[in-house]
Parts: C-alpha cells; sequence; structure tokens
C-alpha cells in the first residue's frame, strides 16, 4: 500500500455532551480523546501522514498541541471544518498531498480503533476502491412508522453497524463529494456518498470496542474499556523493578525539556543532549531493571554523536534493547523535582510522550511533580532532578535474576 493518509475529522459542536464541553480534549485515562485517536495513525506504519479537520476555534490550539505537546510527527496540517460533517471531510481532503492514493477517514472522536483495523481497511480500500470498518448489529431493529407504532422488523442477520477508519481510492471518494455537493446529497458518513455513485463498499469487521464518544456515559465505557484492556496485558512472567535518577542544573538560555515537552520557563537544563531529566531517569530504571548498567555507559556525554539530541530518541534505542533480549515494559512510574514552574497541565503530554517512545500505553505510565518546599538545591532554583521506579518482564519466561536490579546516574 502506497500513498496512504487520512482525515480525522474532530470538528463537531459536541452538543450531547452538554455544558459547552468539546469532548476532543477531555481527558480519557490521562491522554485526550483526541490525542488517542492521532495515536492510532502514528503509529500505523502504512500511512504517511494526516490531516486533522478540527472547528474554527479550535484549529491553533489542535495544531500547537498535536505538534508541541502530542508528539505528532505524522501531522500534514489542521484546517477549520465545514458544517457538516461531510463539508469538513471535502476540507481535509482538498488539505492532502496530490500523491495520495489511498484516503482514510476517520472520526477524532473514536479513540479506541486498533491499528489493526486502520491496516486492515487500507488493505481491502486498495483492493475494492471502498471500505468500512462495521460490526454486526446485536440488536433487533425496528422501523418507526406513523403514530409511533412499528411498521416492520428488519433482518438482523444482514445489518451492520458503521464505523471509521473508512477507507477508500482518493479520485473515488474526490469524485464522490464533488458529485454529492453539485446534487445536493447530504450523508452521515463517506462511504453513503460512495455508495450513491453505485460503486460496492466492502465491510471490515471491527471490534465492538471501537466505540464513538457522543455523551458523558460513553467516556465511562472508554475508560472501563481501556482499564480493562490493561488489566488483561499484565504479565505474569517473573517481574523485575529497576530504579532511576537524574540532576541536571538550570541554566540561561537553553529550553525546558521534560518528558519531550517543551515547557515554558525563563530557564532551561544543561547537558550534552537536550538534558531531559525525567526521561534520563526513565532510561536508566529501565536499563537497571533489565541489568543493563546506565545510560553513560551506552551515551557517553562526551560522544558528538548525542549532542544536543532528543532524550526520546534515545529512550526508543533503551526500549529497543529491552526488545532484543526479551524484556517488555510492565509500568513506569516518576516524579519529577522542582520548586519551579509548575507542570502539573503538561503531564498527560509528557506520559504520552514516553509511552509512545517505548510503544506501549500511556497507561503503564505515570508522571508526578512535587517540589522541596524551598529546600536543597531544587527547592532554591539551582537545578531540577527526577526519580523513576521501572517494572520489566521477561516475554521469554526467563526465571533467572529475580532480584531488583538499581541504576543510579
Amino acid at each position: 500500500m502506497d500513498n496512504v493518509f487520512a482525515v480525522v475529522v474532530a470538528a463537531g459542536r459536541s452538543e450531547r455532551m452538554g455544558q459547552g464541553i468539546n469532548k476532543q480534549f477531555l481527558p480519557l485515562s490521562g491522554l485526550p480523546v483526541l490525542a488517542r485517536s492521532l495515536r492510532i495513525f502514528e503509529e500505523a506504519e502504512p500511512v504517511q501522514g494526516y490531516v486533522v479537520v478540527a472547528a474554527e476555534g479550535d484549529v491553533e490550539r489542535v495544531d500547537r498541541l498535536a505538534r508541541r505537546e502530542w508528539g505528532c510527527r505524522k501531522l500534514r496540517g489542521v484546517v477549520p471544518g465545514g458544517g457538516r460533517r461531510q463539508d469538513s471531510v471535502r476540507n481535509g481532503l482538498e488539505a492532502l498531498p496530490p500523491e495520495t492514493e489511498v484516503v482514510l477517514v476517520h472520526d477524532g472522536a473514536r479513540p479506541l480503533a486498533r491499528v489493526e483495523d486502520v491496516l486492515a481497511v487500507a488493505r481491502e480500500a486498495s483492493r475494492w476502491g471502498a471500505a468500512t470498518l462495521a460490526v454486526p448489529v446485536k440488536d433487533t431493529v425496528k422501523e418507526a412508522g406513523s403514530g409511533g407504532f412499528v411498521a416492520r422488523t428488519l433482518p438482523r442477520e444482514v445489518l451492520w453497524q458503521a464505523q471509521t477508519p473508512q477507507g477508500f481510492r482518493f479520485s473515488l471518494l474526490v469524485e464522490a463529494h464533488r458529485r454529492a455537493a453539485a446534487e445536493k446529497i447530504s450523508a452521515t458518513d463517506d462511504a453513503s456518498l460512495v455508495e450513491a455513485m453505485g460503486h460496492p463498499v466492502k465491510l471490515v469487521p471491527g471490534s465492538y470496542r471501537n466505540i464513538k464518544i457522543t455523551t458523558p456515559e460513553d467516556m465511562v465505557v472508554a475508560e472501563a474499556l481501556l482499564e480493562k484492556g490493561e488489566k488483561s496485558n499484565v504479565p505474569s512472567a517473573p517481574l523485575r523493578m529497576g530504579f532511576g535518577y537524574d540532576v541536571h542544573r538550570l541554566v540561561a538560555g537553553r529550553p525546558l525539556i521534560l518528558g519531550g515537552v517543551e515547557v515554558p520557563f525563563e530557564r532551561g537544563l544543561a547537558g550534552h543532549s537536550d538534558a531531559d531529566v525525567l526521561v534520563h531517569a526513565v532510561m536508566d530504571a529501565l536499563l537497571g531493571a533489565a541489568g543493563l548498567g546506565d545510560i553513560g555507559r551506552h551515551f557517553p556525554d562526551h560522544d558528538p554523536r548525542y549532542a544536543g539530541i532528543s532524550s526520546l530518541m534515545l529512550l526508543e534505542e533503551v526500549g529497543k534493547m529491552l526488545a532484543e533480549r526479551g524484556y517488555r515494559v510492565s509500568n513506569i512510574d516518576a516524579v519529577v523535582v522542582a520548586q519551579a514552574p509548575r507542570l502539573a497541565a503538561y503531564i498527560p503530554s509528557m506520559e504520552f510522550n514516553i509511552a509512545r517512545s517505548l510503544n506501549i500505553d500511556a497507561g503503564r505510565i505515570n508522571v508526578k511533580a512535587t517540589t522541596t518546599e524551598g529546600l536543597g538545591f531544587t527547592g532554591t532554583g539551582e537545578g531540577i532532578a527526577a526519580y523513576a521506579v521501572a517494572a520489566v518482564v521477561s516475554s521469554r519466561g526467563r526465571s533467572e535474576n529475580l532480584l531488583p536490579t538499581g541504576a543510579l546516574d
């Protein structure tokens, strides 16, 4: 599959959430709903890039959050939506690069879609021209007649509930939207516009977990599904623990990078790399858990290759080291010690960046921030420290070296 791009639609008014809440920014197990939806396409390798369609007043906010805090590397742009969903999709299509061959359209409010769903829809769209993720209807469906009475009962065995992503050959979907505009056709999904042209749409079996966040009750269900998924993924193999610690001095003329997030502050941390003290502590904890020494052994501060490098890139390398030796990350707990600045607003993005670098769910990462009430070098503002504890398990079921291992920088 070549030249696969996506349009993520997040321009709805969220009217059924109530109280003027924009569901796209609601936290879901520590990450905004939209951030989780974008992460799906970040992880789907065949997808080369995507465009987000946001409400007109949210375009700059989404662009800033996605690029600076959510770590969205494939984002090609954020464009304003239209009056209807299909108008928003059309705006997104116009922002895609001309080399696009297959386009996936996804609801930003479906954060529980799976990477394998994206791949399946892209594959079938490439083959058939149009495909939609869908699940068989489980309930008996009645068609309403006049006066509030049942007109007829529909045959459940042939009914499917459409989901997203939906996938299309780019030229086909562009033509479907052109015809819909000319003939004033209105539809609630893109597959319907293609169907109106007489073109068949392939059904791709999806998952009942792939719910759309529409009401407050949906948030409760989504949280429960994420929690259940986490519990089912908790490994039963032998557990190994590691401890990490790092400290850097605050200096003028440097950006303050913590957990891969550039935090607004008048000073930054001094160091050979980007001096991300939080990620350094996490790296040492992981290396310690696997018995692999510390970051100084693997990434020495005299090596010019690491001058100014993003610590998240080094964390990715640590993740690969663990995977090569048969270890999986169970969870990480970390704390940043700083008198200033205040970090609470940036913590979800830090957790997302760390999880993304290790290719695990953000629910496995917990970051905290605290002060020392003015005591010590962190209390006087001379520097920032970070502590981390990591748990890893052997995916090969090895039972040796079960005692916790530590690493201090």
